[in-house]
């Protein structure tokens, strides 16, 4: 970069930062400073992720798993703007063939009896559309889910989450909520009852550290929901779309839900797009005597739709659940090895696919191992519910060679974080 060209950006880097100070969220902008985050996103492709000044970083944050096909997948951009082009937002008053087929896609490749879609923006707004699906299709309103769980923040989605320091500044939250153990089929058994109305799980806990549970446990929810009349709701937000290494986390106990959500990858990580799928009982529940009982403006617009199928479309042709397994056990082998070489800072390492987490000593380990990851050119971040546990969620895409630098990047943190630890004894 000549003189020019870094005078410009970082004049471009002051005023950004000099905003988020004024007008975006100050505390933000003082805690990506201490984590070396300060910089401009620029440009990316693939699994690379580019700053203003030209510094190339391997993204293994993914959006929190958003950029499953990597930054600006040219066949995502190139089919949106074809659309962009024609009509970006649907009229809310013809039939829209987008949606039309992205709801037919959805209903093909989702397990079980799973038939109609609801396409909306976000995870945390499928999640609040299936709180009240659920809640009118059973007639009841008691919710179980799971002790760490994150559903989103909104107020409904806050009220299913699991972690009281996002929810109690904004109690009281909606009643009807409660909460069991993640994993614990016995507490969960304990819990449902005949006033059940759903029972919410993620099949893999993302921001709780990437919590596997024990084999059988899904299993053990789809009977308890069937014995008592309640819907089984699995939150596939962050799991779902190949992450795991099957196109679905609840495929590994061919396990299936009354009602799915989806988001993040969905919209091929160019657009927001978010879903609720579920099936006919369910919809007919819902919709049956009004059909615009739930809405959305902007839920469901054709730019959005042509997006997802896109992006469903490249995730069956490059078969990239076996992609993201294969590259899993790669990435995870070589994140074990780097664990035995400091037992004492690395508690464990575990994951399933390319959703992995690393497990620190301690929380400040943790953020001295993101710091120096940052310099050595990889993004990482801790999970939201755990600040001990380091999240390594790169794009499926992600090729062998970068996946060897990151490990490599990864041993050289840890022994930059050790002698940092050995100089303060």
């Amino acid at each position: 970069m000549d003189a020019d060209a870094l005078t410009r950006a970082d004049s471009i880097t002051a005023d950004v930062a000099d905003k988020y100070q004024k007008f975006v969220n100050p505390t933000a902008l003082a805690l990506l400073k201490i984590a070396g985050f300060d910089k401009v996103e620029w440009e990316g492709s693939g699994a690379i992720l580019k700053d203003i000044h030209g510094n190339e970083y391997i993204d293994c944050l993914g959006g929190y798993g958003t950029f499953s096909l990597g930054h600006a997948n040219p066949r995502v951009v190139a089919a949106v703007t074809e659309q962009m082009q024609r009509l970006p937002l649907s009229s809310k008053t013809f039939l829209n063939k987008p949606l039309a087929d992205l709801a037919a896609l959805l209903a093909e490749i989702t397990p079980g009896d799973l038939q109609y879609s609801f396409i909306c923006n976000s995870g945390a707004e499928a999640l609040e559309g299936a709180i009240k699906f659920a809640r009118m299709a059973s007639g009841r309103t008691k919710i179980i889910s799971a002790e760490g769980s994150y559903h989103g923040k909104t107020l409904g989605a806050l009220s299913a989450s699991g972690r009281d320091s996002y929810k109690t500044p904004f109690a009281p939250l909606l009643p009807g909520f409660s909460h069991v153990p993640f994993g614990d089929t016995a507490a969960l058994t304990a819990a449902v009852d005949s006033e059940t109305a759903a029972i919410l799980l993620e099949p893999i806990q993302g921001e709780n550290g990437i919590r596997i549970p024990p084999d059988g446990y899904l299993k053990a929810a789809r009977q308890l929901a069937d014995q008592y009349g309640a819907l089984l709701i699995l939150d596939e937000v962050q799991t779902g779309l190949c992450r795991t290494g099957k196109f679905f986390a609840c495929n590994w106990e061919d396990v299936a839900p009354d009602i799915m959500t989806l988001a993040k990858s969905l919209g091929g990580g160019v657009m927001p797009v978010g879903a609720i799928v579920g099936t006919a009982k369910v919809w007919n529940a819902v919709f049956h005597e009004n059909p615009y009982l739930h809405t959305s403006t902007f839920g469901g617009n054709e730019a959005a739709c042509v997006a997802g199928i896109t992006a469903l479309t490249i995730m069956r042709e490059e078969n990239l659940a076996e992609q993201a397994r294969v590259k899993g056990e790669k990435l995870l082998s070589g994140l074990k090895g780097i664990q035995a070489k400091h037992p004492k800072l690395v508690m464990d390492v575990r994951g399933r696919g390319l959703m992995i987490g690393v497990e620190f000593s301690d929380a400040d380990i943790q953020k001295l191992t993101i710091g120096s990851l940052v310099e050595n050119g990889v993004v990482v971040a801790y999970t939201l519910n755990n600040t001990k546990i380091m999240r390594v969620q790169p794009p499926l895409v992600i090729t062998d060679e970068q996946i060897e630098r990151v490990i490599a990047a990864f041993d050289s943190a840890l022994t930059d974080t050790a002698d940092v630890l050995s100089l303060l004894d």
